[in-house]
């Protein structure tokens, strides 16, 4: 089994808790990453379409769900979703984790108007993105990240481009606060150099990163980080999912009909 960071393990253990309560569907998935997420919605029943920027992660995805793509239920594109050709009204879950931020104000809201366009009228929207602005860090610098989000400032994204917020809590509060500084040590050890990339360069490099005891970690301490070992971590987020200084939003969003 695949080790996780725990941040990553405490998302997915919520988001699995979510989708559980949907009847699957089709799915667009945007900057998929190393995966996890289309395998979770994949394993539960959805089939769907990803899209990346970065060639070598599209490769990466094509390889870990080559029985998928084979079956006709999972397809995965070296594409700009902003310029995609995917019809209108045509898929039930629209979703991202930490791609959001990387848009700059002029492509954010056309990311949530295209989104509503490709959405069936009783469709979702899932977002994960990076808040509570005052941690701003080093990962957010070599991420590429345009912004954090608070609760007040997402809210007014999704309901000034015709979404009606149906869910937003903070996640992995208090755990990842506490991990914070050695995660920006590690960081900064390893990934400094990518402060002299462009945004564009940076938004693509961050899909896939290899941060050992970050990002990457032995497959061994999968026996104690894994979504059942880390459950009562799992409580404790949805405990403390108000607080401000949680480091991740979750949020759900229907689409206002005109």
């Amino acid at each position: 089994m695949k080790a996780l960071p725990p941040g990553t393990i405490l998302q997915l253990t919520y988001l699995r808790e979510r989708l559980q309560k949907l009847k699957p569907g089709l799915f667009l998935e945007i900057g998929p990453g190393s995966g996890e997420i289309s395998s979770l919605l994949l394993t539960l029943g959805w089939r769907g379409k990803a899209y990346d920027l970065e060639p070598s992660t599209v490769e990466h995805l094509r390889v870990r769900f080559a029985k998928e793509i084979q079956e006709g239920r999972y397809t995965v594109n070296v594409e700009d979703y902003l310029t995609s050709n995917t019809q209108s009204s045509t898929v039930d879950l629209i979703i991202s984790c930490m791609v959001m931020e990387h848009l700059d104000d002029t492509l954010e809201p056309i990311f949530m108007q295209r989104s509503h366009d490709f959405i069936k009228p009783a469709g979702i929207m899932i977002g994960f993105v990076p808040s509570s602005p005052s941690h701003w860090g080093i990962e957010d610098d070599i991420a590429g990240h345009c912004r954090r989000y608070t609760r007040d400032s997402l809210q007014k994204l999704i309901s000034g481009n015709r979404w009606q917020t149906h869910h937003m809590t903070g996640l992995t509060y208090p755990i990842s606060n506490v991990l914070l500084p050695l995660s920006n040590f590690l960081v900064q050890r390893s990934e400094k150099s990518k402060l002299d990339m462009s945004e564009i360069e940076k938004t693509k490099a961050s899909g896939i990163r290899h941060v050992k005891f970050k990002t990457t970690f032995p497959s061994i301490l999968s026996l104690l980080l894994n979504r059942w070992t880390l459950t009562p971590l799992h409580w404790m987020q949805k405990i403390f999912s108000g607080s401000d200084d949680a480091l991740v939003l979750y949020f759900e969003a229907r689409p206002i009909v005109d």
